[in-house]
Parts: C-alpha cells; sequence; structure tokens
C-alpha cells in the first residue's frame, strides 16, 4: 500500500499538472509555472521539517533593502476584432472586407531590473521594482474576403515588438519564516511606457498601459543572497490598442488590417528570480 507521505507527495504532484493544464502557454512556460509552483508548495510543507541553522537571520528586519531581478516572460493580446468592414480604394470605389485576425504563439521575452523593498510589519512588505520588458507578439491576419486559388484566405503577419519601461508597486503578504523557506502572495499595480511600435506596422500600440499582477513565490535564504523565484500573473487594465493608427498609414493596402480590431487588451506570464 502506499504510504500516507507518497499520497501526499503524489496528490499535490497531480494538483500541479492539472493547473498546468487550465493554461494555453508553450511547453517551457508550463514547465516553468510547474517548477516554481513546486518550489512554493515546498516552502509552505516546510513546517513539517526539523529546525534548521537559518541562514542570513536578520535580513529581514532590515527597514529598507535593494536587489536585482532577472526573468522571463510570456506576452499576450486579446483582440476584438471589428468584422465586416468598408474599404474605399484609390480609384474611389468602395469594397466590403471581413479580416479577422489573432495572436497564433507564444514567444518568450526577457526581463531585468532592480527592486527597492519597505518593511511594513512582521508579515508584510511594500516593493517598488523598475524593470524592463523586452518581447514579442506574432500576430496573423486572415483576410476572408481575398482568396488564393485554393480557396485559403490571403495572410499577413506581424512580429509586434515591445519594449516596456515598467515600475511595479506591490504589497507582499508573506508567511511566517521555517528555517531557509518563506512562501509569499502578492497583488500590485505596474504602470509601463511603450517604447516601440513602427507607423508602418499594421498594429501599433499606445504608448502608455498598466497593468495589474497577482502573484505567488518564495524566498531562499542561502549563505550568501536571498534567492526569491516568483510567478506572476498580468493583466491590462486599458484598451492598448493605438485607433489612430490607421489615419497615419501611408498605404491604402494595409488599411482593412489595421483596422480589423477595435479593442486590444495585453496580458503576461512572468517568471522572475529577484536577488537580494
Amino acid at each position: 500500500m502506499m504510504s500516507a507521505k507518497k499520497a501526499t507527495e503524489f496528490s499535490k504532484t497531480s494538483c500541479l499538472h492539472n493547473i498546468c493544464e487550465l493554461f494555453p502557454f508553450n511547453t517551457l512556460m508550463r514547465r516553468l509555472v510547474f517548477i516554481i509552483s513546486l518550489l512554493v508548495l515546498c516552502g509552505i510543507s516546510a513546517t513539517a521539517q526539523e529546525n534548521k541553522v537559518q541562514n542570513r537571520p536578520y535580513t529581514d528586519l532590515r527597514t529598507f533593502h535593494f536587489g536585482v531581478l532577472v526573468g522571463t516572460h510570456l506576452q499576450d493580446i486579446e483582440f476584438v476584432n471589428r468584422g465586416p468592414q468598408t474599404i474605399t480604394l484609390d480609384d474611389g470605389t468602395s469594397q466590403e472586407q471581413t479580416v479577422v485576425m489573432d495572436q497564433d504563439r507564444w514567444d518568450p521575452g526577457f526581463t531585468v531590473g532592480v527592486l527597492g523593498e519597505l518593511r511594513m510589519s512582521t508579515y508584510f512588505q511594500l516593493r517598488i521594482a523598475p524593470a524592463m520588458y523586452f518581447g514579442t507578439r506574432h500576430l496573423t491576419f486572415h483576410n476572408l474576403s481575398v482568396l488564393d486559388n485554393n480557396g485559403n484566405p490571403h495572410e499577413e503577419v506581424q512580429d509586434l515588438k515591445t519594449a516596456y519601461i515598467s515600475s511595479a508597486v506591490e504589497l507582499i503578504a508573506a508567511a511566517p519564516r521555517f528555517n531557509n523557506h518563506r512562501p509569499y502572495v502578492l497583488l500590485g499595480i505596474n504602470p509601463m511606457l511603450n517604447l516601440s511600435g513602427k507607423d508602418d506596422d499594421y498594429i501599433k500600440l499606445k504608448r502608455y498601459d498598466a497593468f495589474l499582477e497577482v502573484g505567488v513565490g518564495c524566498d531562499f535564504y542561502l549563505p550568501f543572497f536571498k534567492l526569491r523565484p516568483e510567478l506572476k500573473f498580468m493583466y491590462g487594465l486599458t484598451n492598448s490598442l493605438d485607433t489612430n493608427h490607421g489615419k497615419r498609414l501611408r498605404s491604402t493596402e494595409m488599411v482593412p488590417y489595421t483596422n480589423s480590431v477595435t479593442e486590444a487588451h495585453s496580458k503576461m506570464i512572468a517568471l522572475t528570480f529577484y536577488f537580494e
């Protein structure tokens, strides 16, 4: 028969696999989600271990401290398609076209930044983390009104590259430290400035956006520094689509694709490692 300890571990592992199946990200990010969730569960279950010598026992007693962060992330974006639209051609005639568009894959991006953290109480910290997010979104347009010889819709693609400067403000609620582990949850707001975007792209995003953040992580107290792996979900709060972009296009052939969507809401999932 399976022992109680093995049954518990099997139950946790099965649960994590079920959680990963809920997110439609690629295999790499799903593995990262599984790993960080497993680390958090290890921190939570640390209370069942014996007491050990604590590394850096006074590090959490500082009023304010700094650190650096690096990580990876996936950028997603949710569009609202316009549907049929009337296009005025160069010769003055009108034509109805229907273009549908969506992001068809997820490409890992890169994150780097610094942090400053204020100790509010034993269990709560306020963190400010200026960072840069470099990433891309692969977009595919299907023009249902223009068909090839095989009857397939005409396709156009765009790599929507983004370089965000952000300054997240996050409230951290941490469990009591046991040995060299301390799990936590966080809630925050992250305003971002988009430095990328070209006038000859089909889709262009606004310069400013803001994200709501929720996440989990776990502090690992090592002999010379504190390592904090963290998994964070970020949801855009505004319509990030530049709706005036179509008016600045030089080529009228791009207009049906640019005007094929009316709204865009950004999302991200980020795996970050903090070193303090």
